[in-house]
């Protein structure tokens, strides 16, 4: 089977975009779009603690959860990625600047992923599921702090990845990174 990919190069770093499970990337570190707890919960958080196995919740235990916009860090257990960022991203309808918090969650997540010298991560669409933020204005909001980021920074990744659940999500980034940068279309087996 294959996947289509889109991606971009800013300064060193590769932004691509798939259609896939987050929790089977072999990356660095995969993010999580976790809950407050970070106990493990629906969506992508429950999957990633399902795959990651049951020593990924006795480790966020230790954690004392998360605030909206914060990152943590624990191993990947049993998952490709060595490690998982754990996030919390805004509740869309909740939130007065859900924008800054949902950049927030992306910047902190790559200065946590910097500080551990990782060089490879792979983010899910944080916040488009149940916390209700639409997938237009996600995609920009994510696609910019990372390009931000990238640029500001000069960090020493070689690729940071949005792994989306769907066409129609991979759709809204795409549109978005061509907005953004200049993409390549391509097809790699998977």
């Amino acid at each position: 089977m294959s996947e289509a990919v889109k991606k971009a190069k800013v300064n060193q770093t590769i932004i691509d975009l798939v259609q896939g499970d987050i929790s089977k990337q072999d990356v660095d570190a995969i993010v999580n779009a976790a809950n407050s707890s970070l106990l493990g919960g629906g969506g992508v958080d429950g999957a990633i603690h399902r795959a990651a196995g049951p020593k990924l919740l006795l480790e966020c235990m230790t954690l004392g959860g998360c605030k909206t916009g914060q990152a943590k860090i624990t191993k990947g257990y049993r998952l490709a990625a060595k490690h998982i960022i754990h996030t919390l991203g805004p509740v869309y309808r909740n939130e007065s600047d859900p924008a800054q918090l949902l950049a927030d969650c992306h910047y902190n997540s790559l200065l946590l992923a910097q500080e551990h010298h990782l060089k490879t991560i792979a983010f899910p669409a944080i916040s488009t599921g149940v916390y209700s933020y639409p997938l237009a204005e996600a995609s920009k909001v994510a696609l910019q702090s990372v390009v931000n980021m990238i640029k500001e920074h000069q960090p020493k990744f070689e690729l940071v990845r949005f792994v989306l659940f769907d066409t129609k999500a991979l759709n809204a980034f795409t549109t978005t990174l061509r907005q953004l940068i200049e993409i390549d279309d391509a097809v790699t087996g998977v």
